[in-house]
């Protein structure tokens, strides 16, 4: 990282600028203000509820005690009880927890109540209150017939168990993601169950990330697929089936092609339907679902990403796909086992190492938070634990500086929620090339993770940082109008498409094309080539086309004709948001953040001097100098006027000093 640090002049903020500069630590006027989902910008949590007996005066404790610590709103994940991890537990943490059968029976009267109690209560003291849709993840149900349940090719004997629902001992089957009668077989009794809770404030039905079994990856299958490949690709996927579509990356391209159509169709349309239906907002993570997660992310009203399990660079991604799906909500689980799996440094985080990820997060587009999360306690009990969490409750190394830290949050959140993202540069996003990649490395696989069609590691070039570029896929770009010399779609208008992929599909190679012969400015890094088995005659001669027009280059400085918004030496991770009267917020992030991956180790967001850079703004024609310090711990937020008037917003939050602890590995128990 190449910046200047000074020693001694912590505190000291040396700039010049075209216009004035001033601290602003006051309210944003109300014609600034952003209409969010929920009550305010204050983080919420996810709410683990064990099936114990769920009591009115734990709920009202626990609400309130997340009220008293400047929570916005909370989660309810309905999941296993205690004794089903007993082994675990017993050698993690030296706790045994006996054999409870005292729990609400699932999706009964009684559980109805106690969970309508529980949002009316909410209701009553202004936090918000959503819920997981069903128990656990990923989505099962106890009245699945054997014909919804998730198939594989091959293997009719084949069934994903939920073995940490509510119900258990009772298993839940893995509904089949490709049927939507399986999605609508689940979701009729838990919508019934969830009527009264939906009452008052509009709540959110949240699922969660594709987990099916990693031996089910690329044999997923449905009655009626292989006819349904017949009539679109024009040949038999069945031999290809037997011998292991792996050893076929083209043939495996086109079931993809495919199973994205199925899964859409089957799952993530009718979940948002349903949704919709209950008078609830969908909020979903679509992260490792076997579509184009771009397009999925689209679909729903709260495009959620997560980390650490997942590292924050895939955040853009949802992000990017809210900006052109006009989504200006972003949620994250946040927190996620972010010391490693399932549960390093239990009650023992800090919080400095908590707001490095969470400001790695903001500068990814991440505006709303939900907490990864607080376990269901009796009153005056501080001792339960979710397996695989970052401990959010009573009694918890957090629980000192919560109050304080959420603040941070709800002020860094809230401003970026104001006005719509800042674009400038799409990039076209490697979904081919993950495709046609197949299996990640052993290094890179992990719990839920196998496919580069997953994108979980790809990063915008080092080129196009200053840019704020954005991802872009052919499903976007066959919607984009080019008009006024702008590319055009949802909340975003581009003035330059990057490609740097080795496939491109035909659909977009020829969108690409029409859009180039409209005069949109196109860098080209090399040749792409087509995926799928079935190749066109005149896939060489678009491309032949598109590299010869005056406005495609394979150099980028060829093609954009202007400054970055960011210039520097060296630029920290960042995001903008832009209002209608054209204030520009920026948010830098504290320089830990670069390059964050998962698993952090405790204290790695240690700082004990400040760092300085020198950037450059470009905003209305003016060429704004300024000198940023990032004292220790913090990040900066600054606000641009149109006439380039910067503001520094007070954001400061000075948690406490990390002690440094050296990696654990843990053992995964499944």
């Amino acid at each position: 990282m190449n910046i200047s640090t000074w020693m001694g002049m912590a505190g000291f903020i040396a700039f010049t600028c075209l216009w004035g500069c001033a601290s602003d630590s006051s309210a944003p006027p109300a014609a600034e203000q952003t209409i969010s989902f929920y009550p305010t910008s204050k983080p919420c949590t996810r709410w683990w509820w064990f099936a114990t007996e769920i009591k009115k005066t734990d709920i009202k404790s626990q609400l309130d005690w997340a009220k008293e610590n400047n929570f916005g709103g909370v989660e309810i994940a309905w999941v296993y009880p205690l004794y089903r991890y007993k082994d675990m537990y017993a050698r993690s943490y030296n706790r045994h927890y006996p054999k409870d059968t005292t729990a609400q029976k699932w999706l009964s009267q009684d559980w109805s109540s106690i969970v309508a109690y529980t949002k009316q209560y909410a209701d009553s003291i202004g936090l918000a209150c959503d819920f997981t849709f069903g128990s656990a993840w990923p989505v099962a149900g106890s009245n699945i017939s054997r014909e919804h349940t998730t198939k594989i090719y091959g293997d009719t004997s084949f069934k994903q168990l939920l073995t940490f629902a509510w119900t258990y001992p009772d298993t839940q089957w893995v509904i089949n993601h490709l049927d939507s009668n399986a999605f609508l077989q689940f979701a009729e009794p838990v919508s019934k169950a969830l009527t009264e809770a939906l009452k008052g404030s509009k709540s959110a039905l949240f699922t969660d990330s594709w987990e099916i079994k990693l031996n089910a990856t690329n044999k997923i299958w449905t009655d009626g697929f292989e006819a349904q490949f017949q009539n679109r690709f024009g040949y038999d996927i069945i031999p290809f089936m037997e011998r292991g579509i792996d050893s076929f990356p083209d043939v495996r391209y086109d079931y993809m092609l495919l199973l994205d159509d199925y899964v859409t169709n089957g799952f993530y349309k009718p979940y948002v339907k349903k949704c919709k239906e209950m008078g609830a907002w969908s909020r979903v993570q679509c992260l490792a679902a076997p579509t184009d997660v771009m397009t999925t992310y689209s679909l729903v009203d709260i495009p959620e990403t997560e980390a650490m399990l997942n590292n924050p660079n895939y955040s853009l991604i949802v992000s990017s796909a809210a900006c052109l799906a006009s989504k200006r909500m972003v949620s994250s689980e946040t927190f996620t086992c972010m010391y490693g799996f399932p549960a390093t440094y239990l009650r023992q985080e800090q919080t400095a190492d908590l707001k490095m990820v969470a400001d790695a997060l903001f500068a990814k587009g991440v505006n709303q938070h939900f907490y990864h999360g607080m376990p269901y306690n009796p009153q005056g009990s501080d001792t339960i634990d979710f397996f695989a969490t970052t401990y959010i409750g009573p009694g918890g190394s957090l629980t000192p500086e919560l109050p304080a830290f959420n603040a941070y949050m709800e002020k860094v959140s809230g401003l970026m929620q104001k006005g719509k993202t800042y674009t400038d540069v799409a990039m076209y996003i490697p979904y081919e090339d993950g495709v046609m990649q197949g299996a990640y490395p052993p290094e890179r696989q992990r719990v839920w993770v196998w496919g580069a069609y997953e994108m979980r590691y790809i990063y915008p070039p080092k080129e196009l940082e200053g840019y704020h570029p954005l991802w872009i896929n052919r499903y976007f770009l066959e919607k984009a109008t080019f008009e006024n010399g702008k590319l055009t779609i949802g909340d975003a208008a581009f003035s330059t498409l990057y490609i740097d992929v080795d496939y491109m599909d035909i659909s977009a190679l020829s969108r690409v094309l029409e859009l180039a012969k409209k005069g949109l400015p196109i860098c080209l890094k090399g040749p792409v080539k087509q995926p799928g088995k079935m190749k066109s005659k005149d896939y060489q001669v678009m491309l032949t086309q598109l590299s010869g027009l005056p406005n495609v280059s394979t150099e980028f400085e060829k093609v954009i004709d202007h400054r970055p918004l960011i210039s520097g030496d060296s630029i920290p991770e960042y995001w903008c948001r832009v209002t209608s009267d054209g204030i520009y917020y920026i948010f830098l992030a504290q320089w830990a953040v670069k390059d964050l991956a998962y698993p952090v180790y405790g204290g790695q967001s240690f700082m004990d001097t400040t760092s300085y850079c020198h950037l450059t703004f470009v905003i209305g024609g003016n060429n704004i100098q300024q000198t940023i310090a990032f004292e220790p711990y913090q990040s900066v937020m600054i606000k641009i006027s149109p006439q380039g008037k910067v503001d520094f917003v007070d954001i400061a939050f000075m948690p406490k000093t990390p002690e440094i602890r050296p990696r654990e590995t843990q053992r995964m128990y499944f």
